[in-house]
């Protein structure tokens, strides 16, 4: 980690480590024999530690300046070194801290010195394996380090116990109260420990990681069946969900060439189960289509999951990157895979994908990242303009007459990037099935049809060749409507692509595009609402002006 590295760095963090050693040792002897000599030693210090963590941010930066050269590999380790920095003089400022508490005490026996000397010992021994943790870019000493912070934690909750039974006596109480802040301030320093230890482990691995999620990594790499020609086990992020998930690939390598061989998906236990029951609910309903799952491991409300990697290239990279064959190609394929499924999973079952009311409860989201769309009533040349929360609460009671005749199985998130296509096997897959269920078919196809209009592609010709796929598409679900006798699918489509139009505002800050999605859900809801429902066959999308470049 440290190779290679400008001098001033690896100087400056030698010296603050020991700097930080020397404020634990004096605190430790501190809660050995108080005095104000030792007190004094730590409080004057603390520009020494602050200065050094400085000059470390400041190598780091210029440092990072030159990284193009370096890559990503020693981006992260910088950053890591600052973070290191940066936790190591937080330990400085709770040694501070202590100081401080213990001023308004006279007595210190009542608070059990020994344990307090007996707990910064172990921060001592964690800040003691750091260099050589740095130096020989050693995991299993970075996580011997994380470690600690579990044994201060199991310390401090024994002191803790005590101290608020003594509370309970009602005796002491300002005393009691300093000595819990002073308690709570060392368990921190079992924080900052943990911080260095993520640190050191990240930037070890190439990406950003925590102890939890290193353990999750650790057992999942474990159960793959890897061939023994291959000698090494890559990971490498490629993607963090908007729910907090993060996706890394595994890649394994017989020394010539490397081959991925799963996906690793780790985050919230309940999105991560969802995912889970959503892949095998595909497996059960039409197999061959999601990705198989290699192993599910839990831990508290973490998840993790390591997912069979699938040959190919996303939709949205052949749209921008292959050639109009190729695209040609995957659409045709897909038209075909959503005609088997839609045939095999179809119950005559109506049902209402309520599109308004999904739009309504992301409404506030969408307004935290565009205030400019929160707008009251108004008038126009004496015209009374409603405002767009009134407009879609009329559309949702306007949507409740509205259903799709029968159900199919959907994918839920039917977006450009959840769908993989293998020219080789002329073969596709879908992925991120966490929202998949018997539903409407209509909500996959406006999903997929705005996925399309948000990507932020300014090449004119490029921008032109998005839009007809979105109207090829649409083009292909017409005429599954007009076959299985859909009267009112241009409706649901309308109301559909409002919903995606307006919610999808909320990861969009470029102004432009913002608005004119959201002024496109508009003018679709408005449509809808001057149509009545009874004749829901003479409604048309206009799809060609929506969707242009």
């Amino acid at each position: 980690m440290t190779k290679q590295l400008p001098k001033s760095i690896t100087d400056n963090l030698r010296f603050l480590s020991v700097e930080v050693d020397s404020q634990l040792a004096n605190l430790q002897s501190f809660f050995k024999n108080p005095s104000a000599a030792i007190a004094r030693r730590i409080l004057d210090r603390s520009g020494y530690a602050y200065n050094l963590k400085l000059r470390i941010h400041t190598s780091c930066v210029k440092r990072l300046a030159q990284c193009n050269k370096g890559g990503d590999s020693e981006t992260l380790t910088l950053r890591a070194l600052e973070s290191i920095a940066t936790d190591l003089d937080r330990i400085t400022e709770l040694c501070r801290d202590c100081i401080k508490q213990m001023d308004y005490l006279t007595d210190l026996t009542f608070m059990q010195p020994k344990a307090y000397e007996a707990m910064l010992g172990r921060v001592r021994r964690g800040v003691e394996l750091l260099k050589p943790a740095l130096k020989e870019n050693d995991t299993r000493l970075a996580l011997r380090i994380g470690q600690i912070e579990a044994k201060l934690d199991r310390d401090y909750k024994r002191l803790l116990k005590r101290y608020v039974r003594a509370l309970k006596k009602r005796k002491n109480t300002e005393e009691l109260t300093s000595a819990l802040f002073v308690a709570h301030s060392v368990e921190q320093m079992g924080d900052a420990l943990l911080n260095i230890s993520e640190s050191i482990i990240s930037a070890n691995l190439g990406q950003p990681v925590n102890l939890e999620r290193y353990h999750s990594l650790q057992a999942s790499v474990e159960t793959l069946d890897t061939d023994d020609d291959f000698v090494d086990v890559q990971v490498q992020r490629i993607a963090d969900t908007r729910s907090g998930s993060a996706i890394s690939a595994i890649s394994a390598s017989d020394g010539k060439d490397d081959a991925y061989v799963a996906i690793f998906k780790d985050g919230q236990k309940s999105k991560l189960k969802e995912e889970r029951q959503g892949v095998e609910s595909w497996h059960d309903i039409y197999p061959g289509l999601a990705p198989k799952i290699l192993s599910y491991k839990k831990s508290g409300q973490s998840a993790a999951l390591l997912i069979e990697h699938l040959p190919g290239l996303t939709f949205e990279q052949i749209l921008l990157n292959e050639s109009a064959g190729l695209l040609k190609e995957t659409l045709g394929q897909l038209r075909k895979t959503l005609k088997s499924v839609w045939r095999e999973t179809k119950t005559g079952k109506p049902v209402s994908a309520r599109f308004m009311q999904q739009l309504g409860k992301r409404m506030d989201d969408v307004y935290k990242i565009h205030p400019e769309f929160r707008q009251g009533p108004s008038k126009v040349c004496g015209r009374d303009i409603a405002s767009f929360d009134s407009l879609v609460k009329q559309a949702g009671d306007y949507e409740k007459s509205l259903k799709a005749p029968f159900s199919v199985y959907i994918h839920g998130d039917f977006n450009v990037d959840n769908i993989i296509y293998d020219p080789m096997e002329k073969r596709i897959n879908f992925i991120d099935l966490h929202r998949s269920c018997y539903m409407d078919y209509v909500q996959d196809v406006s999903v997929f049809m705005v996925s399309n209009y948000r990507l932020q592609i300014l090449d004119a010709q490029l921008r032109q060749r998005i839009m007809t796929l979105a109207r090829d598409f649409y083009r292909i679900a017409r005429r599954y409507a007009d076959k299985m006798d859909d009267p009112s699918f241009e409706l649901r489509l309308a109301l559909g692509l409002a919903r995606s139009f307006a919610t999808s505002t909320r990861f969009i800050l470029d102004k432009s595009l913002a608005r004119s999605m959201f002024l496109r859900a508009r003018f679709l809801i408005e449509r809808v609402l001057e149509t009545d429902p009874r004749k829901a066959t003479g409604f048309k999308i206009p799809v060609k002006e929506i969707f242009v470049g």
